[in-house]
This record gives C-alpha cells, structure tokens and sequence, in this order.
C-alpha cells in the first residue's frame, strides 16, 4: 500500500506547494470512539478544532462513547465545536460528515476504529482514494489488539501486514484529554522517516497539549499497544489482590514492562521491511529524535553470533511512557479501561476463589462493572495471544506473565489451579517472576551454584570456567539429567511447566532441583 503526502514526482514546484499545503493541514478522525472522541475534545478546548473533522461510523452517535455524566461535565462551548468538526454546509443544508468527504478534504486520515473494524475501514480507505483520486491522503490507525483472518485462522500485527500504515500512539487517560491543563506526549509512525516527521507535525498542531514526535516503527508501536492492554490487565490484578502486599508490585510491572519491549524487539526482527527500513530512508534517524541509529540485541548460537531483537524503537519516549502509564493507578481520576478490567478479575477470583471459568465468563464479570468487553482491546488480543507467540517467534520467558495471564481465563482445570496459586500467593508469584523469565537451559547453572556438595554440579561450573569446554557445558547436559516436574514441586514451578509445555517447549527440572515452598 502506497502512503504519502506526496504524488510520485519530481517536480520542484509541485513539492514546495504540496509541503506548503501541508502547514494548514486536515486530519480527519473516522470512526469516532472514546479515544478519537477524546482527542478531538481536547483539540476543540485549546485551539478551537478548525483542523479537524470527525465523522462517525453510520448509525453511531458522535458522544455516543461518553458516558451521561461524562457528556454533563463537558463546556457545552466545546461539544459545540464537536458537532461543527462533524458536520459540513452541504447545497444549503447541515449535513453529518462522511467517510467519502474526510477523504476528499483531508490530508490525514486516523482511523479510529477498534479491531474489529479497523481492515475493512482500511480496505474501504484504500477504494475511495482511488475513487477520487486522493492519493496523498495518508492513512493511520489506532487498533490496540491483534489482527485475525478467520479463514486461515491466523493472527498477526496489522503494521506487519500493511507496512506503510501509519501508526499514531501515545499513553492517555480519556479524562485526562477532557482537562484543560493536563498534556501527554504521543508518537507518529511511519516506515518512511519523511512521512513520520511531516505526519507528527501535523498530528502536533491539533492540540497545544499534544506533544507529537516522529518515529519509524509503526510495526513496534501497534504491537507495543496491544501487549500493554493485556499487561495492563494483569498489573489492574496486582495492584488491586496484593494491594494489602505491595512489595510484589515493583517486580510485577517491571517484569510486564520489560516483557513488552523485549516482546516488540523480537517482533521487529520479522518486518519484511527492515533492510530498507534502516538503510533506505531520506533523512537520518537522529533527525527525528533517536538517539542512535540502531540498538540490538544478540545471541551466541553455538559460537554462532545471531541478531535477536531490535530495540531501535525503545528510544521513542511516548511508546514506552504508553507502557508505563497503562499499568500505573492514577492518583486521581480511573486508571485505563484494561487496568479496570484487572481489578475486577481480582475482586471475582478473590471472592469465588478461582480463576474465571471462560472468558464469557470474565467478559461477563467486566459487564456487570459497567466495563463493555467489547471496547476491552487487551482481552480481544489475549484471545489470539497464542498464535501472536507462535507466528513471530517470541521465546517464552519473554513472555511469560501474559501466559500466565492467559492460562488463567483460557487454560484448562488443571492450569487455572497452578495459575490461581501463582497469582493469589505473593511468594508463588514472586517466584514465578524470578525464575519463568530464566531461558529453559540456563537454569541448571543456578541449580548447581546451591548443590556444590553434589560433584556433578561442581563438575558442570567447572567445566563452565574452562574455555576449551564452555561450548559442551551449555549445551550438552553433563550428567545433570533432566526429570518432570513433581506432584509436590511448589506452585510456581507448576505453573512454568505448564505454560512452557503448552507453549511449545518442555521444561526440564534438573535431578537436583530443590523444591523451595
């Protein structure tokens, strides 16, 4: 899919006016949710809107997200300014906006739809640019799940599919964007440097509170967005089950915040893209604000040096503060929606003492906290979190809260019991975070460091110390072998063996293995 502000020329007059043009640029929000909805309050608030037009989905209402008391506590100035984006003079008459017309008369388009809509609005996007011969409108979304092609049953990261869509993210409270003096920072991405540097400066100008930066990895951000709606749901569990032992929670929200990054960083590594991402851009990275050109991460395969992951796009400050502010309790106001859904999956696990016995079942718990299941974006993408894990390589102790998590609403009865201990019991879960995010080879090292009495352990570290046999004591198993996990092992443990057996790999506790309950 071609996405540029620019026709495919070389005219030197026609560069300067469109760059010009540019400068009172439109962007138009289609589909018109909480967070569009938001946005264009704050926009209408500090400069009047005159750069935004709305229009909503046929058959919603333009405050058709708002709650009652949400929309009565708004300046009616404001909503006013709401409505003027959302309509247009049309032979005489006031008529609502379109699809159609925000494609005629703008020069960004943000699709605001959540995943459930947002590639048939991008299919829809695509035909009517070529309809009206809009070919420089450029096209972002804001989908914070995963994509799902029900025919070949396969899940994926839309900006992987589609690589030169654009991606606007940034951490929000929808409150937050309704108060006057309150601002956040948010990221433009785009493939192309160019077209992130001029889409960010147009996304900037809506709303004196809305700090926008340029950034290339629009693959990274969306992924980013939908980890840290599932991460956002457990760390709303941390914070309201152990809120009477907080001393989990800093281990807890590292972990889920590292998890993500490190999650995006392997994700990056299978852009189709990223050869030209890096080397073929018009301007240099450093111009758009990262600090370094690249960051990456290795790995020794067998004396093999192999590029692992890419954390180019950790520089861009808004993403990771997105993380960050998803798994944070406000001091005032409602944390996001996902964290609202954490705290009632602690409040119905500690009352029913289990975990839910579906997701109809904890959909149905959001519901009846006033928490529609289908606006909850991490609970769509925990559905396809399994496939996401499998298509995109993600080792499983990068990953191994959210499987938790998952194993808790999708396991069966035995893995919702090891799960339920895990998450209730500080010390099973404190464990977990220690020891789950170990790769599965490296933890007969830590095994041997507390058994030196045994011979095969001090035979394994010596062997480890001597160069000439470092390659065959880490990847051979030196006498130290390997058993199932055991009835009487902790929780903890359990719970590893589980979630790394079904997550395609089988762990393998060493015949030294002390259990530590």
């Amino acid at each position: 899919m071609r996405n540029s502000f620019f026709e495919d020329s070389l005219d030197r007059t026609y560069i300067k006016r469109r760059v010009q043009e540019l400068e009172n640029a439109t962007v138009g929000f289609y589909s018109i949710g909480l967070y569009p909805a938001s946005l264009a309050y704050n926009a209408a608030m500090q400069t009047g809107g005159a750069s935004v037009l709305l229009a909503p989905r046929p058959g919603r209402e333009l405050m058709g997200a708002f709650s009652k008391s949400a929309i009565q506590g708004m300046d009616p100035d404001h909503v006013k300014s709401m409505y003027q984006m959302a309509h247009h003079e049309k032979e005489g008459e006031t008529v609502p906006n379109t699809f159609e017309y925000l494609i005629q008369n703008c020069d960004l388009i943000v699709l605001g739809s959540n995943s459930n809509h947002v590639e048939a609005d991008l299919i829809e996007a695509r035909k009517l640019r070529n309809r009206f011969g809009r070919h420089n409108v450029v096209i972002a979304c804001l989908a914070g799940s995963f994509g799902h092609d029900e025919e070949e049953d396969e899940s994926y990261v839309l900006c992987e599919k589609e690589p030169n869509l654009a991606f606007f993210s940034g951490f929000h409270r929808h409150g937050a964007l309704r108060d006057p003096v309150d601002s956040f920072t948010a990221n433009f991405c785009h493939p192309d440097a160019l077209t992130a540097l001029l889409g960010a400066h147009v996304m900037d100008k809506i709303s004196l509170n809305i700090q926008v930066s340029p950034g290339i990895h629009n693959v990274e951000a969306q992924y980013i967005k939908a980890a840290k709606n599932m991460a956002s749901i457990f760390s709303g569990f941390g914070y309201e089950y152990h809120r009477e032992n907080p001393g989990i929670l800093p281990t807890l929200l590292t972990l889920l915040l590292d998890q993500c990054i490190d999650q995006a960083a392997t994700v990056a590594m299978s852009r189709r893209d990223r050869h030209k991402l890096y080397n073929r851009q018009p301007i240099a990275l450093t111009e758009l604000g990262y600090g370094v050109p690249r960051i990456e991460a290795t790995l020794n395969r067998g004396g093999d040096v192999e590029k692992a992951r890419d954390h180019t796009f950790s520089q861009l400050t808004a993403m990771v503060a997105d993380v960050h502010g998803s798994m944070m309790l406000p001091l005032i106001g409602r944390p996001t929606r996902n964290f609202q859904a954490g705290q009632v999956l602690a409040n119905l696990m500690a009352t029913l003492e289990r975990c839910p016995v579906d997701v109809q079942e904890f959909g149905q718990w959001c519901d009846e906290a006033d928490l529609n299941r289908g606006a909850l974006e991490g609970l769509k993408a925990l559905r396809y979190w399994k496939q996401i894990t499998k298509k995109y390589s993600i080792p499983v102790h990068d990953c191994s809260m959210i499987n938790l998590l998952y194993t808790s609403v999708y396991g069966d009865e035995r893995e919702k019991a090891f799960a339920y201990t895990v998450m209730t019991q500080s010390r099973e879960l404190s464990n977990y975070c220690q020891e789950s995010v170990r790769p599965v080879h490296s933890r007969k090292y830590a095994e041997a460091l507390t058994l030196l009495d045994q011979p095969d352990s001090v035979e394994l570290i010596v062997n480890a110390v001597i160069a000439d046999n470092a390659r065959k004591s880490i990847y051979e198993s030196n006498g130290l072998e390997g058993r199932s996990v055991q009835d009487d092992d902790p929780a903890y443990m359990q719970a590893m063996d589980v979630i790394e057996s079904a997550w395609g790999k089988t762990t393998t506790i060493h015949s030294t293995m002390k259990s530590s309950s």
